[in-house]
């Protein structure tokens, strides 16, 4: 079972619209709401993969509600989401038809008590025996430290369970030093956690700081992934329009399953570009289009940088 945590769980409302334009009104055409969050997103994928997969975290109010509701449609999804008092965030992108680019406004998520945090901390304790992995992803909620992934990974490290985190600043950065197995930054995300612009001496000062493996997403340029086995870029064969915000989500599930799978890093990035790019083909984050998966599987180039470096 994989186990995927979404700590700021979300409603996500997508638009999609013929062009958007600033400081003007814009008629709507299709309208998509389903539970978000990026390990919601990550469970979507693995459990549309055929994995067993469990998703957790934490939700409130009616809008959490609705959350709970949508993932009771999917097939193989377990919901083990801890309930808290607060309202649970909207997430709205604006998906444009003529250039294919996502505006995505976040809410900030409901605040969390220590009361609510270690409730949840000892769900996690119990479910993280159950798991081959566990992906945490995204955000945090107001309320909750922001070692808050660090407490995380070191429970699961704890249990003998690899991780694999996509976060950003603060919680990133704090988390490193419990020893993630694979980290996922952006460029961006690498370059604002480590100000190196150059993404190789990025994901170098990450793994200096504790991640095992760090794999850099750089949307059409594909993967760089920096492990103890060496260094790989992997590259899709063509560039898609679509929409972009489930890309990085489908990446994860491919490193969770790779990690599952014991699989060698060829396999694990060429599995995570074909799927992050059958996410971009898809309307909304969660879903892969099963044509462009196929297609980009057999297609991607993967290439070897430099041997193998010491940690």
């Amino acid at each position: 079972m994989i186990l995927t945590v979404t700590l700021n769980a979300a409603l996500d409302v997508t638009y999609g619209v013929d062009s958007l334009r600033p400081r003007t009104s814009h008629r709507v055409g299709a309208v998509h709401r389903r539970a978000g969050g990026k390990g919601v997103n990550v469970a979507r994928v693995l459990a549309g993969r055929g994995r067993a997969v469990t998703v957790t975290g934490l939700v409130g109010g009616p809008t959490g509600a609705l959350v709970r509701e949508d993932l009771r449609a999917v097939p193989g999804l377990r919901d083990e989401l801890v309930p808290v008092a607060g309202e649970s965030r909207r997430t709205v992108t604006v998906v444009s038809g003529d250039d294919g680019d996502a505006t995505v406004f976040n809410e900030q998520g409901p605040h969390v008590s220590s009361a609510e945090w270690r409730a949840f901390t000892g769900r996690f304790t119990a479910l993280v025996r159950e798991a081959s992995v566990v992906a945490l992803c995204g955000s945090l909620p107001p309320g909750l430290p922001s070692d808050a992934y660090a407490q995380l990974v070191g429970s699961a490290l704890e249990t003998g369970v690899p991780t694999v985190l996509d976060t950003s600043g603060a919680p990133l950065l704090d988390a490193l030093d419990a020893g993630p197995d694979v980290v996922k930054p952006n460029a961006a995300e690498l370059a604002a956690a480590t100000g190196c612009e150059d993404a190789g001496a990025g994901a170098e000062r990450l793994r200096a700081l504790g991640a095992r493996s760090v794999v850099v997403s750089s949307g059409p340029g594909g993967l760089l992934a920096v492990t103890p086995d060496g260094s790989r870029r992997a590259v899709p064969p063509e560039r898609l329009a679509g929409n972009p915000t489930g890309a990085g989500d489908a990446c994860v599930a491919a490193l969770a399953a790779g990690l599952a799978d014991g699989a060698d890093w060829g396999a694990v990035l060429r599995e995570a570009v074909a799927l992050s790019a059958a996410a971009v083909a898809c309307p909304v984050a969660g879903d892969v289009d099963a044509a462009t998966y196929e297609r980009f599987r057999t297609t991607v180039t993967v290439e070897d940088l430099h041997a193998p470096q010491p940690h």
